[in-house]
């Protein structure tokens, strides 16, 4: 691979757990990789080998976890810096991070959700658009799972809506987080799916999920993805197109041959969808 190549199909993620396992996979068996680049920047010895190899194959994607993107704190542009000489280095052409904060006078380890007020919006995408700046490239943002929102002028949707015209970035679907939420807050997935931007829409995660009580799911990444999400992520390709779609799965890995049965299940669902939608509008 000698030019930077959005991913496309159906991909899985880099874990370190998972890398002997990957660098013996057949060729073919995923269309590409999403690593974190925070895991990997400036990594080396076997680890830091075993991902050049792997950069070789395969398309990598990259998702990012640390930049805090609506925290209070000025960006670690130290990261930023870092993080686009990763891109560049192993030709990475999407990069996305959270619609969230996760840290404040250092790092919190948790992905937290913002108010979903007006000021809160001017404030994250001015720092989208500076972290855009700084990368060199169009950046999406991932709408998170969250459990309580610290306060809500503005439905989830609009706010969303909002960031991503404000901001002018693009969207990572994850499709896992919009059902978690859908339940936990008693709002229609599909009316969520209908809301959103068609040209914003640029890649989808699906993981699963943990059912504490009939409403109230617990997104952890690591389980089998459930029926109710690959019906939902089916709701997505018709309005979307069969869009660039990551299996997320982050502990309790089982047997790479089930999780590539899984990767089997979103292509079987990406053939049956149109590559796009019919009309795609904002």
């Amino acid at each position: 691979m000698t030019a930077a190549s959005f991913p496309q199909g159906a991909g899985l993620g880099l874990r370190r757990a998972l890398l002997p396992e990957l660098l013996a996979m057949e060729a073919g068996a995923v269309d590409f990789l999403e690593c974190t680049p925070d895991n990997w920047i400036k990594v080396g010895g076997r680890h830091g080998e075993g991902l050049a190899q792997l950069a070789e194959r395969h398309r990598l994607s990259c998702h990012g976890l640390s930049l805090s993107l609506g925290g209070p704190a000025p960006l670690d542009l130290e990261l930023l810096r870092n993080t686009r000489e990763f891109l560049d280095r192993h030709k990475v052409a999407f990069f996305s991070e959270h619609l969230s904060y996760c840290s404040d006078d250092g790092q919190l380890y948790d992905l937290l959700p913002l108010p979903f007020t007006d000021e809160a919006v001017r404030h994250v995408a001015a720092r989208i658009r500076q972290a855009q700046d700084v990368l060199g490239r169009r950046i999406a943002v991932e709408n998170i799972s969250y459990y309580a929102a610290p306060y809500q002028a503005l439905q989830e949707i609009d706010f969303l809506r909002a960031v991503l015209e404000e901001a002018d970035c693009d969207l990572l679907l994850d499709v896992n987080n919009l059902f978690v939420n859908s339940i936990n807050h008693g709002y229609d997935a599909a009316a969520y799916l209908a809301a959103l931007p068609v040209d914003r829409v640029v890649y989808m995660h699906v993981a699963g999920h943990y059912d504490e009580a009939p409403d109230l799911k617990i997104d952890t990444h690591g389980a089998r993805v459930k029926d109710a999400v690959w019906s939902l992520l089916e709701q997505a390709y018709q309005r979307f197109g069969a869009l660039p779609t990551l299996l997320e799965r982050d502990f309790n890995f089982p047997p790479l041959a089930e999780l590539l049965g899984e990767v089997e299940q979103i292509r079987a669902r990406q053939l049956a969808a149109s590559p796009w939608p019919e009309v795609r509008h904002g």
